[in-house]
């Protein structure tokens, strides 16, 4: 299975903005972006171009490929999908990235972060309605029921991780059962529940070259 090998701190500092890929660490000192907020590599501190318009629509892109952690192939499959269903493509497209499973574990303030999100998912510490499901872009449904399913050592790390967690806030979309570490899905996220800034229309504008 493809996956991002990248030192992650270096992506927030590509584009220019924290895409808190890290968890605790982003909001630590120890932070690379806030040591260090200029493009990685030799020439980083150097005059800054002004992007063109195609500059800015890709940037856009990666910006929102790297904070769902997905590659290129992939991202353009969620697009073509998102295209094929009813309403507006834009909205479409973040809406079938925020139903991941991985994502939804970080939503739920299982995890500190979606990577971390994607490794619960893949070692079978989730289950959906009961069911275990080891895959991360497994797309949620509404009434469907996301539980961590784990030995009781890791049980109570993952409840002391919620705790800590909980501080970033779980988003109206989904019901957060603290005691039985469990999460279900309301209803379908909307626009305004992704939660960060993004530009959907120049990623439209890009794959409509």
């Amino acid at each position: 299975m493809a996956r991002m090998i990248q030192a992650v701190c270096r992506l927030c500092r590509r584009e220019g903005v924290k895409l808190f890929l890290k968890g605790d660490r982003c909001v630590s000192e120890k932070c690379a972006f806030d040591k260090r907020g200029y493009n990685p590599g030799q020439h980083g501190q150097g005059r800054q171009r002004k992007l063109s318009d195609y500059g800015m629509q890709l940037r856009e892109k990666q910006k929102v490929k790297r904070i769902y952690g997905i590659l290129e192939k992939q991202f353009r499959t969620y697009f073509a999908k998102a295209e094929q269903r009813k309403g507006v493509t834009g909205e479409n497209l973040l809406q079938i990235l925020e139903r991941r499973l991985d994502n939804v574990v970080f939503k739920s303030c299982f995890v500190s972060s979606r990577s971390h999100g994607r490794q619960m998912v893949k070692h079978g510490l989730i289950t959906v309605n009961d069911e275990k499901v080891d895959i991360p872009s497994y797309l949620v449904e509404k009434d469907d029921v996301i539980k961590v399913h784990a030995k009781d050592a890791n049980l109570k790390r993952i409840a002391g991780d919620l705790k800590a967690n909980k501080d970033r806030g779980i988003p109206e979309w989904i019901s957060l059962d603290e005691t039985g570490l469990a999460a279900t899905i309301l209803r379908l996220p909307e626009r305004d529940d992704v939660g960060f800034p993004v530009q959907e229309q120049l990623i439209i504008e890009l794959y409509s070259k």
